[in-house]
């Protein structure tokens, strides 16, 4: 119930509409319970039972309640049957009956559309909170959690807690109203037989309980596996270039229906179990029915405390209590069913980020001296990938990082992005650890382009635009051209309108790679991060990125993973990284003199 609750906080930032909901509902149920009770002169009409009374019982307290409206109601019947007619009398009384059961559906109509804003309101802000908890949080918690699962915690699990949890808001804030207002007036009228419906709700609802606490166990099960089954749809459909060169399609679909067969499963357990609530609550509803009567009837046969019409309104305003009883039970399966979903939810949106900015986190607008990594470690669980890692970065240098795969070059990239934390030594920004600095400062200072081109479905310009929302038509234009992109985005479709598909589909790998340039280079940072930015494309556009490159780093701080060595020959240092540690460092003709590891990934490149 706590996850219940968590939710139902943010219906804090619509009290207004929630206390409009309540009263539209308090009216609805006033009117309804009008309308019913005005079946007591329909029937005494009817069955000619009015006692003629010229004189009204004085109020003597409430112990007198019911023999006191009974008189007031037979006092002014007999005096209008008397002055205009018993049927114009019973005309006017089904009249007003029909405008009470008019303002019933009225009121019920506004409480509803209010309790519909509420809900889509509460599952927008929580839609919106998840999202935005998604991109703060760091690259470790990713490199942990299937990505199916995230997009399922997102999506489902948002839809389940829209159909499990906030569609019994309605029923949580109509069904009580409707019992206790009903009951009290059920005390009224009777309160032997009251106190007898008093008693048999409590075992229905502790039965209920019981049963709704089985569902929940096979919920969380369900949503484990609809995690599972969105990794593999997402694995297969990114792959399946190599699942069709490797002729697998029949291990890939095996795969996916093992899965799809144990979410299948899973399903089944809980809609069973859920399709229980219906029948048990008719059963249950059913037996208390038929035992109120028998109780009435004695009260009727033997005792004479009821009359017959009264009797008939009592059992007409205990049917106005079983569908909202029905209703809260029925809450509470979904609340149960839904629990799993929204503990999926909360602990993601409770997931603390180590990278968080610290409280009085310095502002760093600008970048003025030195950029210096000292004795850096780093580790990934308990494989140590970086080993005591030092060397300074001047303003307008260039480095170069070089070496085998996983020897570390891209993990550096992404500790100076503090895309994770060092596990020891420091990285200074101008003499500042960064751990100490406004992560979004440091982050607008570099310009980063990863080995992967990273684009979005959309158009070339509001991908050109990422970083920098404010360029003007003749910024983007040069930084295109700069990144000798401008050509081949004139002749698409619609030029620099055009859309480019999922993940820039549309284009080749090159220009792909090309456009990530060009919207680094209008970010115009100070610093820039090349991770293998060239290995994508040919060897002209190659050639021709690379002279715009140079003329780029010309101005600016940058660091630079290659693959290709041809490409970094002019960097103002080289750095050679084996295994995690430094093994050379200096400019290209000073590391080929040296007859070291450099020279022979150089020699292995011109073979």
């Amino acid at each position: 119930m706590k996850n219940y609750l968590r939710i139902l906080q943010y219906a804090r930032a619509y009290r207004k509409q929630v206390v409009l909901a309540v009263l539209f509902n308090i009216f609805m149920v006033l009117f309804s319970l009008v309308s019913v009770t005005m079946l007591i002169p329909i029937l005494k009409i009817i069955f000619e039972n009015t006692k003629t009374i010229t004189e009204p019982m004085a109020y003597t307290g409430l112990a007198q309640l019911r023999a006191f409206l009974e008189s007031q109601l037979n006092y002014w019947f007999t005096h209008w049957s008397a002055e205009h007619g018993t049927r114009t009398v019973l005309l006017w009384t089904l009249i007003f009956a029909s405008f009470m059961f008019l303002f019933k559906n009225i009121f019920r109509y506004l409480g509803s559309i209010l309790i519909v804003f509420i809900r889509n309101a509460i599952e927008k802000d929580l839609r919106n909170d998840i999202h935005f908890r998604v991109l703060n949080l760091p690259l470790s918690f990713f490199t942990e959690k299937r990505k199916g699962d995230i997009i399922s915690r997102l999506t489902t699990d948002v839809l389940e807690i829209q159909w499990a949890i906030l569609s019994t808001i309605r029923r949580l804030v109509e069904a009580p109203l409707m019992i206790i207002i009903t009951l009290a007036l059920m005390v009224i009228l009777s309160p032997k037989l009251t106190f007898f419906v008093v008693i048999m709700i409590p075992i229905t609802g502790f039965i209920i309980t019981y049963i709704g606490n089985f569902l929940k166990k096979p919920s969380e099960k369900a949503k484990e596996e609809l995690g599972k089954l969105l990794s593999l749809i997402e694995e297969n459909i990114s792959g399946l270039p190599i699942v069709k060169s490797y002729v697998a399609e029949g291990f890939v679909q095996e795969r996916f229906k093992d899965s799809n067969e144990k979410y299948f499963r899973q399903m089944n357990r809980m809609e069973f179990l859920r399709e229980m609530s219906s029948p048990i609550s008719e059963l249950l509803g059913t037996i208390v029915i038929l035992a109120i009567i028998w109780f009435g009837s004695q009260l009727i046969l033997d005792q004479g405390e009821l009359e017959p019409e009264v009797f008939i309104t009592y059992i007409a305003l205990f049917y106005q209590i079983i569908n909202p009883a029905k209703a809260i039970s029925v809450a509470i399966y979904d609340i149960k069913r839904g629990d799993a979903s929204s503990e999926r939810i909360i602990s993601l949106l409770d997931t603390v980020n180590p990278l968080e900015d610290q409280p009085g986190a310095l502002e760093k607008k600008t970048f003025d001296r030195s950029i210096e990594l000292k004795a850096v470690q780093f580790k990934y669980e308990e494989k140590e990938i970086l080993k005591g890692i030092s060397f300074t970065i001047e303003k307008g240098q260039s480095v170069a990082l070089v070496g085998q795969s996983g020897s570390g070059k891209s993990t550096l990239a992404y500790l100076l992005n503090r895309f994770y934390d060092i596990e020891g030594g420091a990285i200074l920004v101008d003499g500042i650890d960064i751990r100490k600095m406004r992560l979004g400062d440091l982050r607008k200072m570099i310009g980063y382009i990863s080995q992967d081109a990273v684009l979005f479905h959309d158009t070339v310009r509001n991908n050109l635009l990422f970083g920098n929302e404010g360029a003007s038509e003749k910024d983007l234009i040069a930084a295109a051209k700069v990144a000798n992109a401008h050509d081949f985005i004139l002749q698409l479709e619609k030029g620099y309108d055009t859309n480019i598909g999922d993940s820039g589909q549309k284009l080749s790998g090159g220009q792909r790679q090309r456009l990530t340039i060009a919207r680094a280079i209008l970010k115009n940072p100070p610093i820039l991060i090349l991770d293998e930015a060239t290995s994508a494309l040919d060897s002209e556009s190659e050639k021709l990125v690379q002279e715009a490159l140079l003329k780029v780093m010309a101005n600016r701080t940058s660091m630079v993973i290659a693959h290709r060595l041809s490409t970094i020959q002019h960097a103002d240092q080289i750095i050679v990284l084996q295994e995690g540690e430094i093994v050379e460092k200096g400019r290209h003709l000073e590391l080929l003199a040296l007859d070291g590891s450099y020279k022979k990934l150089v020699a292995l490149q011109t073979l």
